[in-house]
């Protein structure tokens, strides 16, 4: 795998969702829609599924996937998750339900629960990035492919000096060595 750099199969800033720290919710899902509908005509990978929430002087300050979205459905969910990680951890479905039950989880209406999560800030539920979330453009594929599997990570920001140029996507990594596996066994 040395033979890819990161920058080979990064998806460029510019060409991935982005909002900015006084968004909504709403308005990341909108981007996330937007940057899929416009990534899916250039390209024939996989789809973007995060949104990068960026300082009002374009810096990156944080990440917002789909879970955490999700997690905005339901401010009890603050209550009963602490720690970086504990979100990890699976519990039986009988335990999940008393938990629905008990702590009346999604009591409203679906509809009511988004509408009350779309008009919430996006820096109340962002991931702030920490260093091992952080690779060169110039960094051996292998390098990403340690960090994203002993950090855990679904993608890594990509930096030029130290500025971040794009970002590394697990999906996209995950392909580049499905194809490699396929070519070993097509000689």
């Amino acid at each position: 795998m040395k033979s890819y750099s990161v920058k080979d199969l990064m998806v460029p800033l510019s060409e991935y969702a982005t909002v900015t720290e006084d968004a909504t919710l709403y308005d990341a899902v909108l981007s996330l829609e937007e940057a899929q509908e416009k990534f899916e005509d250039k390209h024939t990978r996989y789809r973007h599924r995060a949104i990068l929430v960026l300082d009002k002087g374009g810096k990156v300050t944080g990440k917002l996937g789909q879970l955490d979205v999700l997690r905005a459905l339901e401010p009890k969910y603050k209550d009963m998750v602490q720690g970086e990680g504990s979100h990890r951890y699976g519990f039986t479905s009988q335990f999940m339900k008393s938990m629905l039950e008990d702590y009346q989880l999604f009591a409203d209406p679906l509809d009511e629960i988004c509408c009350k999560a779309g008009e919430q800030n996006v820096k109340e539920y962002m991931v702030t990035p920490t260093e091992g979330e952080f690779v060169s453009e110039d960094a051996s594929l292998d390098v990403a492919v340690h960090q994203m599997v002993l950090g855990n990570h679904q993608s890594l920001l990509v930096t030029r000096s130290d500025r971040i140029v794009g970002i590394l996507r697990l999906t996209d990594v995950f392909a580049s060595v499905f194809h490699t596996m396929k070519e070993c066994f097509e000689k």
